[in-house]
């Protein structure tokens, strides 16, 4: 199995550089593992009170879990994954079933913060976005998904967002291999790298 990490700030556009590159490859040979599925559970807490947490610090994330079920897959074994609601901020009770593939994309923000599973990854890409179309795209998302106002997303970017950012994410991109400039919408990084990963195919 060939592990691809592709990380970058909220907003850079790696779900759709993933979706880019899962359009030029046999969906039957690679697999997608998010970060965000592992956010710890807090459900035990009020819903205002989860609202409140800090989803862009590293300890948000339950590493170990996510460590050892790609440790799992490369050792050829299936992993049932959690799932996650922006909505509930909770872990739900289901969970995602996933095989082994010969390649494993491993998404999220935090990704490069967490040396151990650096350490599993064969190939580390950076999304490099500048911050102002980053806010732009995380008021789009936030808004139409994650069902938040304008201003609630405003008041989450500059409280945690972008001191997280600033702190955690944009210092972790020194593990990156390569860096995407334009992020998601870099058609022509996405064609490159789902070009490196036929030929790991033949």
């Amino acid at each position: 199995m060939y592990v691809i990490g592709i990380a970058g700030g909220s907003g850079s556009g790696k779900t759709t550089f993933v979706d880019r590159i899962l359009n030029k490859v046999p969906g039957n040979e690679i697999a997608v593992l998010p970060q965000d599925a592992y956010y710890l559970d807090l459900s035990h807490l009020p819903l205002e009170e989860r609202r409140k947490q800090n989803f862009d610090h590293p300890n948000s994330i339950e590493w170990p879990l996510m460590v050892n079920d790609i440790r799992k897959l490369k050792k050829g074994e299936p992993i049932a994954y959690p799932t996650y609601s922006y909505l509930e901020c909770a872990r739900q009770k289901e969970t995602v079933a996933m095989g082994p593939k010969k390649i494993l994309l491993v998404e999220g923000i935090l990704i490069y913060t967490c040396l151990e599973l650096c350490m599993e990854l064969d190939m580390k890409l950076f999304l490099e976005v500048p911050a102002d179309q980053r806010l732009t795209r995380i008021i789009q998302r936030d808004i139409a998904s994650r069902g938040r106002t304008v201003e609630m997303v405003i008041e989450r970017y500059y409280q945690t967002v972008r001191p997280m950012y600033e702190e955690f994410i944009k210092p972790s991109k020194r593990q990156a291999d390569m860096l995407i400039l334009g992020g998601g919408h870099n058609e022509r990084a996405a064609e490159f790298i789902a070009s490196a990963i036929s030929h790991k195919l033949i």
